[in-house]
């Protein structure tokens, strides 16, 4: 019985060990057994019923999914009245020239830009996003909070901070509501430069970004889906850093603390022709993320 009982336990730290392997920032609960000697996992679900990450070192989200709803317009609201929350936008090039003023008069309180890119091919080149700066000044003459963003595909900790040094060139002289969010995702092709990247590497390339961005006096935060979020980054390395959660559902799913919920690429706002991503902010950003 003692061999089968070794035998078992060898199999059990194999399958934790590919479990870490196939998840990479995967972190489990660990229980003893006493009679056996074997050590196995306590499983965590998010509300959705999926198996993640249980991470004791982050905070939970205190916000209760059922409490947000929908308004006339399709827009996410949180019917709590002792949680303030903030309506907006997400924008870049591809939303062509924008009505502003309309855009603010639709009940918009806050955009997020995107300030520029590193394109997915081996190169990586780097680029300003052309309507940055009209949309910078027509949003602030309007009346918006403003933040920015920039889509990542850094390899390596070097070119993430190549990419924050080339956002805050580009808003030297735009000063700030809202954060400076690091966008790094996967693309879907078999020749992205980031294809094969590991954990850890996403990893020290969000913390070599958001610490350049914190260094010069701005609010970095990190945008991702929950996949992403659970099993791509390790999230404890990145703990101190807001989250910026991408989720197309009615209710936010995510088990951790986050900011900002991403809750549809498909919104409509006046003064915007053709559809665009609608955000609901848990906080106020302005006044921490001015310069």
């Amino acid at each position: 019985m003692k061999k089968y009982i070794k035998i078992i336990a060898v199999l059990t730290a194999a399958l934790l060990v590919c479990t870490v392997c196939a998840f990479g920032a995967y972190r489990v609960v660990k229980r003893l057994n006493s009679s056996t000697g074997i050590t196995t996992e306590t499983p965590v679900t998010d509300i959705s019923g999926r198996i993640i990450p249980n991470h004791t070192d982050i905070a939970k989200s205190v916000l209760s999914p059922e409490f947000f709803v929908r308004d006339g317009k399709g827009r996410m609201t949180y019917s709590d009245s002792s949680v303030k929350t903030y309506t907006g936008i997400d924008v870049s090039v591809f939303q062509g020239d924008i009505n502003w003023d309309a855009v603010k008069n639709d009940g918009i309180d806050f955009v997020m830009l995107r300030v520029g890119y590193r394109g997915y091919g081996q190169k990586g080149i780097m680029g300003k996003d052309d309507k940055f700066d009209s949309n910078y000044e027509g949003a602030k003459k309007a009346g918006l909070k403003v933040g920015a963003y920039f889509f990542s595909q850094a390899t390596n900790e070097s070119e993430a901070r190549e990419e924050a040094a080339f956002v805050l060139d580009a808003v030297r002289d735009c000063p700030l509501d809202y954060p400076i969010a690091y966008d790094w995702e996967f693309v879907d092709n078999d020749e992205a430069r980031t294809n094969g990247m590991t954990s850890e590497d996403i990893t020290v390339c969000a913390k070599a970004f958001c610490e350049a961005i914190k260094s010069a006096g701005k609010v970095p935060v990190i945008y991702f889906n929950c996949e992403t979020g659970y099993f791509n980054y390790d999230l404890p390395q990145v703990k101190d850093y807001d989250f910026w959660l991408a989720e197309y559902y009615d209710t936010p799913s995510f088990y951790y603390n986050y900011k900002m919920w991403q809750y549809s690429k498909t919104g409509s706002v006046d003064g915007i022709s053709g559809d665009v991503d609608m955000n609901i902010s848990i906080v106020d950003f302005s006044g921490s993320a001015l310069g």
